[in-house]
């Protein structure tokens, strides 16, 4: 049986399926088709954070594929004491096809997938945003056309969503640079694991944004303070100007250069409505392509664990 608890789950070639299956199911949805692959399956999704795009993505993934959904929070589920984990995991998986979960704690996911019966996905922790850059991936290929060889730049924070972008560039033979305020980078045990799982990884760590997007195919950037971050977003809104995206920083780039956010945005802060609104962004293609992402995860995860 397969889990997703992070891009950690899957070799390079596994996540090409992943890629190819929800391209399939993608150009199936544009011709009309929703193949019912999974009739009265049942998708669980137990969150302890809100979320707009995980939640309506997975749930309608599922509905397009001939299941259901049922939502919890965690607190509800019993994961805030009232039961065991192992308890809640065995109880819950007993009842579902597939479980997606969105949590502070990725240890609290791998814990919980260790005990499911089922397969468990990582729908975002503090430390790993899989399914992001699952997407990303797709569509990046739609845009440029191939993923090896890119330059992706990531303009902010060191966190879950450019680790997982990082080991994702890793996996797929991209070329990947942090521009970050100092403080702010890859922590080390990352660039280890990194390291030692991708010893031909690309992945570079910079200060200067301007310098960094000079040759970038892609420019990614994410909000400044994430949830749970709230208490400390002053700080970083103070140590991250300088790294705003907009108008100065995209024509340091190439004029073929696209610009990316996992999204919601901050408009003003770390993006201008300038560059958000522009044609050279492709971030509602993004999120679009949550669906067909969740679709084509589902299809490769219950396809595997029969």
């Amino acid at each position: 049986m397969k889990h997703l608890t992070s891009l950690l789950d899957l070799t390079p070639d596994e996540l090409q399926q992943v890629l190819n299956r929800a391209q399939e199911l993608k150009q199936e949805l544009r011709r009309g088709h929703r193949p019912q692959l999974f009739p009265g399956h049942v998708l669980v999704q137990l969150f302890e954070k809100p979320s707009l795009r995980t939640r309506n993505s997975f749930e309608a993934a599922m509905i397009h594929l001939g299941g259901a959904g049922i939502f919890q929070t965690t607190a509800e589920a019993g994961l805030n004491g009232r039961e065991s984990l192992a308890d809640v995991a065995r109880v819950i998986s007993s009842f579902a096809d597939i479980i997606t979960m969105r949590t502070f704690s990725q240890q609290l996911i791998e814990d919980f997938a260790a005990y499911s019966s089922c397969p468990v996905i990582n729908g975002l922790s503090d430390d790993r945003h899989p399914c992001q850059a699952l997407t990303d991936l797709l569509t990046i290929r739609e845009h440029c056309g191939r993923l090896q060889g890119l330059h992706l730049v990531f303009v902010g924070d060191g966190n879950n969503v450019s680790m997982s972008l990082a080991l994702a560039a890793a996996m797929t033979g991209m070329r990947l640079t942090l521009a970050a305020p100092v403080g702010f980078e890859f922590t080390s045990q990352f660039m280890s694991l990194l390291t030692q799982r991708y010893p031909q990884h690309q992945t570079a760590v910079v200060h200067d944004p301007l310098q960094a997007v000079r040759t970038a195919d892609i420019i990614y950037t994410d909000v400044w303070a994430s949830m749970g971050q709230e208490s400390d977003a002053e700080r970083r809104r103070q140590a991250f100007v300088g790294y705003q995206v907009n108008g100065t920083l995209m024509q340091a780039a190439p004029a073929s250069a696209l610009f990316m956010h996992d999204l919601p945005a901050k408009r003003g802060l770390e993006v201008t409505d300038e560059v958000m609104d522009s044609p050279r962004s492709i971030v509602f293609d993004q999120a679009e392509n949550r669906l067909h992402l969740a679709k084509g995860l589902f299809a490769w995860l219950l396809d595997h664990s029969r």
